[in-house]
């Protein structure tokens, strides 16, 4: 895994994207190290990561990291998120947690920040501030709502020296393991899936598709190097061509069986990637991130599976025609 992440990083160096990392130790000496904030109280994340880390059996899970504080917004446009945050903060309040009026006045509460709101267009203001604030930082998906803000973020935190960290769960499904193990020996190609719910604020593939395109980039490490979307309204079949040949393909479903998997295709082997079975795994690896301050899964390939799904929008644009990633990165820094 270390291996791939210095690979990761190492493959956009040239375009100029590679972030280095953080420098700074992650928490300051006086500090416990343990006190945990979220920021927005619109997903369903939020209250399912604070009854984890502050339910019984959690401290030795977990590390003794616990949720203290929350401020609620969250987006309030989205229906479908804003009308969750009354109930969201009760359940969260009722778990010990203390609610914020204001990010600021959270800050002075934590030592670390989970940002969850679920609209991605709030996120580069919302993470400005915990990054001047020197507090690591671990984003919910999306990190923002395109690339160019994505990639502003990044920048950010790469000034300040400040550890950031983004991941969808699904990067841990069942089986995943394995591949990191080279169970199969090496990847030379997958067919992943996974529901891909369109929110028109956002790029199509941002708001849920992103996970499927997780375990996508999980699976084939860095180095796409053009991206062709085939659209209707049930699916998106989305195919992207590696610097080395080799081909990942994601399935995104609107309709049907909404669920999560794959197949991975090995030099050893083939490998049936299991079901989504929680938040423990990705739990653990946030926990691990605050207490090293090193991102599990590196920046520059967090960077390259934006600017794929940023390329499977222009690809719809163009009624399925291939885009490069390298126009993605250049109307960014454009």
């Amino acid at each position: 895994m270390q291996r791939r992440m210095f690979l990761s990083n190492m493959a956009i160096a040239g375009a100029g994207w590679c972030i280095a990392p953080a420098l700074k130790s992650v928490f300051p000496e006086n500090s416990s190290g343990k006190k945990l904030g979220i920021i927005g109280l619109d997903t369903s994340h939020s209250v399912a990561f604070t009854k984890a880390l502050n339910g019984a059996g959690a401290a030795s899970l977990y590390n003794g990291y616990k949720i203290v504080s929350a401020y609620p917004f969250g987006s309030r446009t989205i229906q479908s998120s804003f009308s969750r945050i009354e109930g969201y903060t009760k359940e969260v309040e009722a778990l010990d947690v203390k609610i914020a009026a204001s990010i600021p006045e959270l800050l002075a509460e934590v030592d670390g920040v989970l940002l969850e709101t679920n609209d991605g267009r709030l996120h580069p203001e919302q993470a400005r501030l915990v990054i001047e604030a020197g507090k690591p930082l671990f984003i919910d998906k999306p990190v923002a709502a395109d690339f160019k803000s994505v990639a502003a973020i990044y920048k950010l935190a790469e000034q300040h020296q400040v550890p950031l960290f983004s991941s969808s769960s699904l990067r841990f499904i069942d089986g995943m393991d394995q591949v990191y193990s080279d169970a199969i020996g090496k990847v030379t190609g997958t067919d992943v899936f996974s529901p891909a719910i369109i929110e028109p604020t956002h790029p199509d593939l941002y708001w849920y598709g992103i996970h499927g395109v997780e375990m996508l980039f999980a699976i084939m490490g860095t180095g796409c190097r053009s991206v062709k979307r085939i659209f209707n309204s049930g699916t998106d079949i989305v195919t992207g061509t590696w610097e080395d040949g080799r081909i990942g393909v994601f399935r995104g479903t609107r309709t049907g069986a909404q669920e999560f998997g794959g197949t991975v295709h090995g030099e050893k082997g083939v490998l049936h990637l299991g079901k989504f079975t929680g938040y423990e795994r990705l739990l653990q690896r946030i926990v691990h991130f605050f207490e090293t301050g090193i991102a599990p899964v590196a920046s520059a390939e967090t960077l390259e599976l934006y600017a794929f799904m940023s390329a499977a929008d222009l690809s719809k644009k163009r009624n399925g025609k291939s885009v490069s990633l390298k126009e993605v990165y250049a109307k960014a820094k454009g």
